[in-house]
């Protein structure tokens, strides 16, 4: 008996130390698509600690306090505003038709769904898309590029970070209320806190799932990505190499 007890503590110990081993290795070659590791751990780090002492705080009260028949509102009602950028991005990529789309949903929703409060043109079939610059240039060429990672920003990579300020700058909402930028920043900083809030059931899953929660967050993001890019019909990796 004894005997099998010691045989077995000995094969967990063997397991456990080729486990480690190979996460060692598999850190030490590190990721191809992740060549600021360091800088962007770092980041991810700074991001934890915000995130913790006030973002996450501001989006549980936000939770708490606000109804669900208003949350969804004000979801709808940013979505609605993002169709002006899916059109955009649309027109630039060459898909008239999900344009022409995007361009109905907005129509729709700003009038019988009053302002986008309501999603009208889901019910109707007009399906929503997600299109933003950074898909824009990844259909443009530019398919490859390196992870970064932002503090409050969250995961992008070198190409959608440059994205992202086109998108800033084509986004309405910066140039409304121009009188009072209190209230504009609460309205641009509005949407952020409804992602956090919509986001908080999957922070355990997160935690308990991910050995590595950095490398988690950035596999996800870049799979993520790669299937917005491609609108959901990925190549195989070996078929999309240069």
């Amino acid at each position: 008996m004894m005997k099998s007890r010691t045989m077995k503590r000995r094969v967990t110990a063997l397991l456990a130390t080729g486990l480690l081993m190979s996460g060692g290795a598999a850190l030490a070659q590190g990721n191809p698509n992740d060549p600021y590791e360091g800088f962007n751990r770092a980041m991810f780090a700074v991001n934890e600690g915000l995130d913790e002492v006030a973002i996450k705080p501001i989006a549980q009260a936000y939770d708490f306090v606000t109804p669900l028949p208003v949350r969804a509102g004000v979801g709808d009602f940013f979505s609605n505003i993002a169709d002006i950028r899916n059109a955009l991005n649309n027109t630039l990529q060459g898909k008239m038709a999900d344009a022409g789309n995007d361009l109905g949903r907005l129509l729709i929703n700003s009038t019988v769904g009053i302002f986008g409060l309501f999603d009208v043109a889901s019910e109707l079939g007009l399906e929503r898309h997600d299109e933003d610059f950074g898909q824009t240039l990844a259909v443009w060429g530019w398919d490859n590029s390196s992870f970064l990672f932002w503090p409050v920003v969250g995961p992008k990579t070198v190409r959608d970070t440059g994205g992202l300020v086109v998108d800033i700058y084509s986004d309405p909402t910066w140039y409304t209320l121009n009188k009072s930028v209190a209230a504009r920043n609460s309205l641009v900083a509005l949407p952020f806190v409804d992602v956090r809030a919509s986001l908080l059931p999957s922070d355990k899953v997160v935690e308990e799932a991910a050995l590595d929660k950095y490398a988690y967050v950035r596999d996800a993001y870049l799979q993520r990505r790669r299937n917005q890019i491609f609108d959901g019909r990925p190549p195989r990796l070996e078929d999309d190499l240069d």
